[in-house]
């Protein structure tokens, strides 16, 4: 993939994602949204990368959508007046100039295999700040603004945020944080549960992959793919039968897997060997489960 807006780095199994439009403090375009779906896409096929990094180049996270130039300001196709029935199929080629771009990049992020976390290094509003509501954890350097200013320009928050945001901070933080449209300190964003920690600019990276580390360095890819994916889809199911329905289903086959070994190695004292891939070993009930968009 030929990247414009972005800069990707691979070392040590973390891939770090660098939102690279420095001279616009990295705002966000429709080709921003391209690459940044086709990054979380695929990087679900590389068994290589174990966790995803995302920080900005220069002095901003994101400032949000670029509103300069001309035009339809998101991109969109203003002559269309679609409908709710219209929005059925995601995939449909008709909705490209429909379909809200921050919400492609984060359904995206929804859909990872992979650990996400947000190394948030400066001002990050609007889709600056929704697009990390989908990573598993947010990271701010003291130099850090965040804001879900959508009320100061008449829009609407997006990037599925409204799904987001309720199960980050609670509702009645979310609700206040969106009618509002306040710009946030690193310290009030933390107050508020918006991030998990801030730290000083030097340590923001070293802390992201410190944190990136723990979570996956000598784990089963199948076995962190499959918790990933069953802690967001879980929690949003009315009966805890059907979690138990899904739950049933991994740990049989993760038992058949990675668990064999990790049984093994736990009655051999001595550190497990993982080997099954993310890639290629899913267990086969995964994508009827999870879809495919």
């Amino acid at each position: 993939m030929e990247l414009t807006t972005l800069t990707h780095e691979v070392e040590d199994g973390i891939l770090t994602v660098t939102l690279n439009r420095p001279d616009r403090l990295n705002g966000f375009t429709v080709e921003m949204a391209d690459e940044l779906e086709a990054t979380f896409i695929e990087v679900n096929d590389r068994d290589d990368i174990r966790a995803v990094i995302v920080t900005g180049a220069g002095k901003a996270f994101s400032v949000g959508m670029d509103l300069g130039g001309t035009g339809n300001a998101f991109g969109l196709d203003e002559r269309l007046r679609p409908s709710l029935d219209d929005m059925a199929d995601l995939s449909d080629p008709g909705l490209a100039k429909v379909r809200d771009t921050g919400g492609r990049v984060t359904l995206a992020i929804h859909a990872c295999r992979k650990p996400v976390i947000a190394a948030i290094n400066g001002v990050a509003v609007g889709i600056g700040t929704t697009m990390t509501l989908a990573m598993d954890a947010r990271l701010a350097s003291s130099t850090a603004r965040l804001g879900l200013v959508f009320g100061r320009i008449g829009v609407t928050p997006e990037a599925a945020s409204t799904w987001f945001l309720p199960r980050i901070v609670g509702m009645a933080t979310a609700l206040d944080l969106v009618y509002s449209a306040d710009i946030l300190s690193a310290e009030q964003a933390l107050e508020a549960g918006l991030v998990r920690s801030v730290h000083e600019p030097e340590d923001l990276l070293p802390t992201a992959r410190a944190l990136a580390d723990r979570w996956t360095r000598g784990r089963s890819a199948v076995g962190t793919a499959l918790m990933r994916q069953m802690m967001y889809r879980n929690s949003a199911l009315d009966d805890p039968a059907d979690v138990h329905r899904l739950d049933s289903l991994a740990i049989f086959y993760t038992s058949l897997a990675d668990g064999a070994e990790g049984v093994a190695a736990f009655r051999e004292k001595r550190q497990p060997q993982f080997r099954a891939s993310s890639v290629t070993e899913m267990p086969p009930f995964y994508e009827h489960w999870v879809g495919r968009r």
